[in-house]
């Protein structure tokens, strides 16, 4: 095994400065440093995970509380790559990951108390009950915990723009003719809040007037209740031409809805996802969505984490709102 001796040797330093050097100590100079690194690397140096422990009062060590309440699991694509950019960053900034639930050893505990046992230095609170009280005891806590899609006082979120993700979509499908336009939205979470006010405060803006059978609800990611909803629009004496989808995904059921019934996309019924996942790309006729930018959310996620676990006294607990873009497809007709 390496030690900080061999590397010593290798550059022709004291021990002590290679010490110095991989514990980013500002004493020696910034090429120094970054030449006794490179050599660390080379030589494939690991520091003892247990003695910068102690050294540094940190274990390097991420948790992520991830409740998948429609157990859909890593397989929701949404979060999976939201998941997979934050582990990229906190890699990068050599740490690891651990995730965190309400068991040790077959015995329940909150998640605060997993927190503490697995020792990690903060926790990304992501795809959750966040009203549950356990959830809220960690994240008033004092460890260091950001937010993705949720924001608490005092503590640092990370959000994707919702709402004028939204009200983008409408003033889109308005433009190409739409004026009877509905949206089956998701679950009663703060996403769907502010989906719902900007689907409404566009066609506020519009002059349009939704009418309330216009308005329905499913589960997120989950067909099977998409297609019943979107069966309940269509049945209405004037049909939409327009229906918004609370997902991509939940966009199946309601396509098969729409084909049940013998009409077509887009030729009958206009149809708008949201996310903008590798699916939107692959069915046909390609669909209409709103792409949310989970590389940036996973990755200014674990950034800001890291930033309040390293410099807690001169990192605000900010709430960074993260934009998105429109994937034009054919799944909406131009009306004339």
């Amino acid at each position: 095994m390496v030690s900080m001796k061999d590397i010593a040797k290798k550059c022709g330093v004291s021990v002590a400065t290679v010490s110095k050097a991989l514990n980013d100590q500002q004493d020696i100079s910034g090429e120094t440093r970054e030449r006794i690194r490179r050599v660390a690397d080379e030589m494939g140096y690991l520091t003892n995970a247990s003695a910068r422990a102690l050294k540094t009062k940190r274990t390097y060590n991420l948790g992520i509380l991830f409740v998948d309440l429609q157990n859909s699991g890593l397989t929701h694509e949404y979060f999976a790559a939201t998941l997979n950019s934050f582990r990229i960053e906190a890699e990068r900034c050599g740490y690891d990951i651990t995730f965190i639930n309400s068991n040790v050893g077959h015995r329940n505990t909150s998640f605060l108390q997993h927190a503490r046992y697995r020792g990690v230095d903060g926790v990304a609170i992501i795809c959750v009950e966040f009203q549950d009280p356990l959830v809220q005891e960690l994240v008033y806590s004092d460890i260091p915990v950001v937010t993705l899609d949720h924001a608490f006082n005092n503590r640092a979120a990370v959000l994707s723009d919702n709402l004028n993700g939204m009200e983008s979509l409408v003033r889109y499908v308005y433009e190409r003719g739409h004026r009877r336009i509905a949206y089956i939205h998701g679950d009663d979470t703060a996403v769907t809040e502010s989906r719902l006010t900007g689907f409404y405060r566009a066609c506020e803006e519009l002059d349009l007037s939704i009418p309330d059978e216009y308005i329905g609800s499913c589960h997120y990611h989950e067909p099977i209740s998409c297609h019943a909803a979107t069966k309940k629009l269509l049945a209405l004496p004037e049909r939409p031409s327009c229906i918004f989808f609370s997902d991509d995904y939940s966009y199946i059921g309601g396509v098969n809805a729409i084909r049940e019934a013998g009409l077509r996309v887009p030729e009958d019924v206009s149809i708008v996802g949201y996310d903008g996942t590798d699916l939107a790309k692959m069915v046909s006729p390609r669909l209409t969505t709103w792409a949310q930018n989970t590389d940036e959310l996973g990755r200014l996620a674990a950034a800001m984490l890291i930033r309040r676990i390293e410099n807690p006294r001169t990192t605000p607990p900010e709430h960074i709102v993260v934009p998105g873009k429109l994937l034009e497809g054919e799944s909406v007709a131009q009306l004339t």
